[in-house]
Order: structure tokens, then C-alpha cells, then sequence
């Protein structure tokens, strides 16, 4: 990366603003007349501002969009920092030299090659994680090599493949085997007949592997990942390499074309679209892209099916219910619980707190899904959807109240259900963790502190832009100040020095002669 000494100050400040527990970042969607945000080696940057409870901080910074760890993209830039020519070449070549090692048509080259060798010549690496031709295996002699690669295991790479464990940046917490039939056979009886998978590649496999010759309809899949090895298994119209949280793909305007294509097929009709993005990802910029896609879908919709939602499945744990409903307000949370095979607590059957907590968003009516009832699934006829076992329906809340799968009890004095392990705070007023702290940090707006609104909405946002441009032009003004006097202070030290030294050598010639 360009200049890191440059940057380091910026970095350290930023950073020791995310460890105070009054601060803050949040996404900034720049104008449309802002420049085009800088590149980093995962597409485009994304726009944040550093906010301070209580104030409007103003200056606001581009940092990676796929990556929340510094360790994993160490990129930053204040929005109004002019960079060089030079650093902005070494930019460049970061980027670069960043890429993968192959095009994604050489990739799709290099699969023609290999399905047309004998399975004996039918390598995979391990360590690289590649295909091999019979030219690479000199290279790779002294690594843990797969041979006799079927045809079967290149369908399901996501078992070839060791998933990216990075639950910050590309969490590949890949769907047990009960999940994926599961949605393969929803998906199949609400009679969809393209599957867009945003980052799920075993259901991409699972889908792919249903022939037109089963008694189910065949369904068509295009995966869009960030994971660029899945290059190696698929062609062009089968997978994208994309970053879902820029709505970036790799590969321009070609890619973008097959992803369109895709979705206005048949002017739209039959495609949903399906997402696991990391648990550790923000909200918003997932939300604003999946607008992104529905617009795309929309554009080859007519006037009269306006009014019409593009189907979406956004996988994601059920505590940012509040969060994902705030961008589509259409949606629903349903009861069935989104397990994994790779991941230590998510798995199916556990029970109370340690059951998976991943749920599925849609705009789908859940009166129209059916859960499986040997699960433990349960219609409700009160109201008309499927829940689990243990959510009971409250007669006061007149609803399945329970996100968890346990059983939640009624507060009358908060007049809602809450979880079975909160009392009632008679401090706070509200129910919460018996050992919780009542003076901890309460959400609202940073500015106001009103619990109504965010930062980005509130009415005084203004005033507080204004105040805070004033003190920083004091502070700017100050700081001149200081400059100044430190200079003038410097050079009138050099010219004392320099008279003494004079003085000193006349003195010294005086006594001599």
C-alpha cells in the first residue's frame, strides 16, 4: 500500500475513535454530484462519517466496503484528501497486484481443458486451491494434491474448496445439507424458476444439481460471490465475481450484462433473489444494493407491473430484524432457523439459547411458506403463518411473539413480550438482563438523543453542521497561530545562536593577538 506513513496518523485516529464508546461511524451516501469514490483491491470505497454523541463530527472518510478488519484492508482517505500522482500510481499497483492471478476468461479456458482430460490427469490442489493441467504439476509436486477429480465433486466445489472463515469480510458459513433442501424445495413449490444466489454457493451447487429430467420443474442459478475460486467451476453465465456490498463486479460491464439479463428474463417473471451475506456486514450497504438489483429487475418490467416486489430470501440473524425492516418495510421474519455445516454453534437441534439464531427475511406472504412440520414447525391459525413449537401465541400482544424459539413471557408493565431470562428494571423502566448496567449506552440520535431518529434525519443536523464548521475554523486558526509563533521562534534562537558564535571567535582573536 502507497505511503503508509502518510496515512498512519489518520488511521490511528479513526481507529481510537471506533474504541470510544460514545463514538461512532456510519455510512455516508454521497451526493450525486460527489466524485467517484476511490478504488481499493475490493471495487469502489464507501463513504463514512465519524459521529460523536452528543455533536455533528463533519469530516468524513472512504474505507473498504467488504472489509471491517484493518488487518484485511488496511485502506483510508479522508473525503477531502488530495492525494500525489505518485501515491495514486502506487494506489493503482496495489490494486493490482491484489487481483487474482488468472482472467476470468482464462479461468473458463482452463476448465474446457480440464473436463476434457482423463480423470486420472484430473488434479486439484489443495494448498493453491486450484485446478491443475498436466503443465502445472511441477509447480505444485511438493503441496497436498486431490486426484482423480469427478465430475461430481467439480458440481459441488464448495467441498473442494476450504471456506473463507473471515466473519467479518467473506464468512463462508456454507448451509447444511437439511437447509439447502429445504429452501431447494420451497423455492420449487412457490414455483420459481431462476434462483439469483448472493453469496450461497452450496445452494448454487444444490440447484444446479437437480436435473430437467427430476419431477420437480428445473431451476435455473446465477451465483454473484466474492470468492474468486469459484471462477475455476463455473462459466460465464453461471457465477460473477462480485462484491455485494458496492454492488461492484469484477469484471465489468460483461458481468453486469449476464446478471440482467438474468433477472429480466421472461420480462421478470419467476426469479428470486436469495442472500447469506456476513453476519458481520453492515446493513445498510447490503440494503442499498439489493435496491440496486431490484432496479435492475424493474428496468424490464412494464408500467402496468410497477407495483410488483422482486421476491427476495436475505438470510441474516434475527436480532437485526428492526434494522433490515427499516429498508424494506414489506418484510417478514420467519420462524425457521438457518443452519451450517462449518459453523460451531449454528446447527439444528440444539435448543434453548444455543440454536441457531439465523432466520429468513422476506417480502413473501408467510402464509404462503410452509415450515416442515417433523422439525417441529406448527401452522398458527391465528396468525396465518408457521412458527416454531415453542413460540406460543400471546393473547394480549395477539401474535407469536418469540424470535429466539423459546418461549417469551408477557410484561404487562412494558406491555410486550420479552425473553424468558429479562426482569422488569423498576430504574429503567423497562425489562432487561438481570445484571445490566441502567446508565449504559442508549441508541438514538447522536446529535439529540432522541430515540425517534438517527443522526442522518435529525432536525438539528444544521445547526450542529454550522457550530462544528465554526470551531473547526477556530481551531484551524489557532493552530496557524501556533505554527507561526513556533517558527518565528525558531528563527530568532538560530540568529542569537549565530551572534554568540561571533562574538566568541572576536573575543578569541582579540586575546590571541
Amino acid at each position: 500500500m502507497a505511503a503508509p506513513r502518510k496515512r498512519s496518523v489518520a488511521v490511528e485516529a479513526e481507529a481510537d475513535a471506533r474504541r470510544q464508546g460514545d463514538s461512532g461511524v456510519e455510512l455516508a451516501l454521497p451526493s450525486d454530484t460527489a466524485a467517484a469514490a476511490p478504488l481499493c483491491p475490493h471495487g469502489p470505497t464507501l463513504l463514512f462519517v465519524k459521529v460523536n454523541r452528543g455533536k455533528e463530527e463533519t469530516r468524513r472518510f472512504y474505507a473498504c466496503s467488504a472489509c471491517r478488519d484493518r488487518k484485511d484492508c488496511n485502506f483510508f482517505q479522508w473525503e477531502d484528501e488530495k492525494l500525489s500522482g505518485a501515491r495514486l500510481a502506487a494506489r493503482e499497483a496495489h490494486n493490482q497486484k491484489c487481483q487474482p492471478p488468472l482472467s476470468r476468461t482464462q479461468c473458463v479456458e482452463r476448465y474446457l481443458r480440464f473436463i476434457e482430460l482423463p480423470l486420472s490427469q484430473r488434479k486439484f490442489c489443495r494448498s493453491c486451491q486450484q485446478l491443475l493441467l498436466p503443465d502445472d504439476w511441477g509447480d505444485h509436486c511438493e503441496h497436498q494434491m486431490v486426484g482423480d477429480v469427478s465430475v461430481t465433486q467439480l458440481r459441488r466445489p464448495s467441498q473442494l474448496l476450504y471456506p473463507l472463515e473471515n466473519k467479518k469480510t467473506n464468512a463462508q458459513y456454507l448451509f447444511a445439507d437439511r437447509t439447502c433442501q429445504f429452501l431447494v424445495d420451497l423455492l420449487s413449490a412457490l414455483g420459481f424458476r431462476r434462483v439469483l444466489c448472493v453469496g450461497t454457493p452450496r445452494l448454487h451447487e444444490l440447484i444446479r444439481l437437480t436435473e430437467p429430467g427430476d419431477k420437480k420443474p428445473h431451476i435455473k442459478s446465477l451465483l454473484l460471490d466474492i470468492d474468486f475460486r469459484y471462477s475455476q467451476f463455473y462459466m460465464e453465465d453461471s457465477f460473477c465475481y462480485y462484491n455485494m456490498f458496492n454492488h461492484h463486479f469484477f469484471d465489468g460491464k460483461a458481468a453486469l450484462e449476464v446478471c440482467r439479463a438474468f433477472l429480466q428474463e421472461d420480462k421478470g417473471e419467476g426469479v428470486i433473489l436469495v442472500t447469506d451475506p456476513p453476519f458481520g456486514g453492515l446493513v445498510e450497504p447490503l440494503a442499498n444494493t439489493f435496491k440496486k438489483l431490484i432496479a435492475m429487475w424493474k428496468e424490464g418490467q412494464s408500467q402496468d407491473e410497477s407495483h410488483k416486489e422482486l421476491p427476495i430470501f436475505w438470510i441474516f440473524p434475527y436480532f437485526f430484524e428492526s434494522r433490515i425492516c427499516q429498508f424494506f418495510p414489506s418484510f417478514c421474519m420467519l420462524d425457521y432457523q438457518v443452519d451450517y455445516d462449518n459453523h460451531a454453534l449454528y446447527k439444528h437441534g440444539k435448543k434453548g439459547r444455543k440454536q441457531s439464531p439465523v432466520r429468513i427475511f422476506t417480502n413473501i406472504p408467510p402464509n404462503k411458506i410452509i415450515l416442515p412440520t417433523e422439525e417441529g414447525y406448527r401452522f398458527c391459525p391465528l396468525c396465518q403463518r408457521y412458527v416454531s413449537l415453542e413460540n406460543q401465541h400471546c393473547e394480549h400482544c395477539d401474535s407469536c411473539t418469540s424470535k429466539d424459539g423459546r418461549k417469551w413471557n408477557h410484561c404487562f408493565l412494558c406491555k410486550k413480550c420479552v425473553k424468558p431470562s429479562w426482569i422488569h428494571c423498576s430504574i429503567c423502566n423497562h425489562c432487561a438482563v438481570p445484571d445490566h448496567s441502567c446508565e449504559g449506552t442508549k441508541d438514538g440520535c447522536f446529535i439529540c438523543g432522541e430515540l425517534d431518529h438517527k443522526r442522518s434525519t435529525c432536525p438539528n443536523i444544521g445547526t450542529s453542521k454550522k457550530a462544528n464548521k465554526a470551531v473547526r475554523k477556530q481551531k484551524q486558526r489557532k493552530s496557524n497561530k501556533m505554527k507561526m509563533e513556533t517558527t518565528e521562534g525558531r528563527s530568532m534562537n538560530h540568529t542569537s545562536v549565530t551572534g554568540r558564535k561571533k562574538r566568541r571567535e572576536r573575543a578569541h582573536q582579540y586575546l590571541c593577538s
